[in-house]
């Protein structure tokens, strides 16, 4: 474990934190879907109310039928936070089932099922990374106050981070009230991991032209002059998904069914939410699928199980994916196997806790801090 300089949190690059998570054992590697679902849906009798399955909108179909609640990451937290059951199954990445563990009470146990789910962008910015960085950040702007604020796709550690210097956390809902609360505290803002987030946010709150981008991975894509002329500092980190996405997507799409309409995530390059029809998240793409009106034709710019989910729960749309299967799969949503699913519960009423996913005392209380200064923006 190494210290964080800045804050004196111990911790240390998310390939180590979770090195002690449990792989899918051979007995269960090639079960078929129907001796599976009979094997989860036994376990979930026996379990009762004591297990709650939280499936991500990006989790593959498999998972989702058995997921009592399905959404986005922060508001999958809140229903863990809300519930009785005292073991949380979240069916996600590794910074979400961190999300769950930080808000949910101390009695509850969150299990990531798959070892292998771990986001890469939330990796594109280790805290231990952003602490080294911190130094050169402020030395280029000496005399103003800088306010990090880290997307919700982010390990905990980096959210005590934020916390410890003044900022805050933020969903791709609520970023554009993030920037402004910062900037009422500070006069500039670090934004992590998803610089694409960051510039589509610049660009609603009319700072387009008062961002430099700060690339921790080049000595010469580090600018202090670009950092002390500018309002927003984006971090150079992505979605691997949504940075995919092209223009020339949209652009094809429309010429291959015409008076068809888009909604992408602000995720996605600049170029790309500019072409579209809707911008918002998981939530907003949900909410656009089911109020449009039958016979309409929507094209999705987000990860391709969402498509998939939406295509099937509203067979009166035309539901189509900006940019096929392959261009739109992540990898690490896909590692939570329904194979995975049924090892833990059955491990569960068995008694056993599997992949247990636990943020430490000091780390959970600093990144509850910028939690709740989410909620007050």
């Amino acid at each position: 474990m190494a210290e964080m300089e800045t804050i004196g949190l111990e911790t240390d690059l998310s390939l180590f934190k979770y090195d002690n998570l449990e792989q899918l054992p051979p007995s269960y590697r090639d079960l078929g879907e129907d001796e599976r679902t009979d094997r989860i849906e036994t376990a979930l009798d026996q379990l009762s109310e004591d297990v709650l399955i939280l499936g991500h909108n990006y989790q593959r179909r498999e998972i989702v039928e058995h997921a009592d609640f399905i959404g986005d990451s922060y508001a999958l937290s809140k229903r863990a936070a809300e519930a009785d059951a005292s073991n949380i199954v979240f069916c996600g990445v590794t910074f979400m089932a961190e999300s769950a563990d930080i808000i949910t009470d101390d009695d509850q146990t969150v299990l990531l099922p798959s070892m292998e789910a771990s986001c890469p962008m939330a990796g594109m910015a280790e805290a231990l990374q952003v602490d080294a960085a911190w130094a050169e950040l402020t030395a280029a702007a000496p005399d103003e106050e800088i306010i990090p604020i880290t997307y919700m796709n982010s390990y905990a550690d980096l959210k005590a981070f934020c916390a410890e210097q003044g900022g805050l956390v933020c969903t791709s809902s609520n970023a554009h009230r993030a920037f402004e609360w910062a900037l009422d505290r500070g006069d500039k803002v670090l934004f992590l991991p998803d610089k694409h987030l960051g510039e589509n946010t610049a660009h609603r709150i009319d700072l387009e032209d008062s961002t430099a981008e700060w690339d921790p991975w080049d000595p010469e894509g580090k600018d202090p002059e670009a950092v002390a002329d500018s309002e927003v500092i984006l971090w150079d980190g992505y979605c691997q998904v949504h940075e995919r996405f092209r223009a020339d997507h949209v652009e094809n799409v429309r010429g291959d069914h015409p008076g068809a309409s888009v909604v992408v995530h602000p995720e996605c390059r600049r170029e790309v939410v500019e072409a579209a029809d809707v911008v918002g998240s998981t939530s907003t793409i949900c909410a656009t699928i089911e109020e449009a009106e039958a016979g309409e034709t929507w094209a999705i710019g987000t990860e391709i199980h969402l498509a998939n989910h939406l295509e099937r729960w509203h067979p009166e749309i035309e539901v189509l994916p900006l940019c096929g299967d392959a261009c739109m799969d992540c990898n690490a949503m896909r590692q939570v196997d329904p194979n995975y699913l049924t090892w833990v519960l059955e491990g569960l009423t068995e008694g056993t806790e599997r992949n247990v996913v636990e943020v430490a005392p000091q780390e959970k209380e600093l990144a509850r801090v910028a939690l709740d200064r989410m909620l007050e923006v």
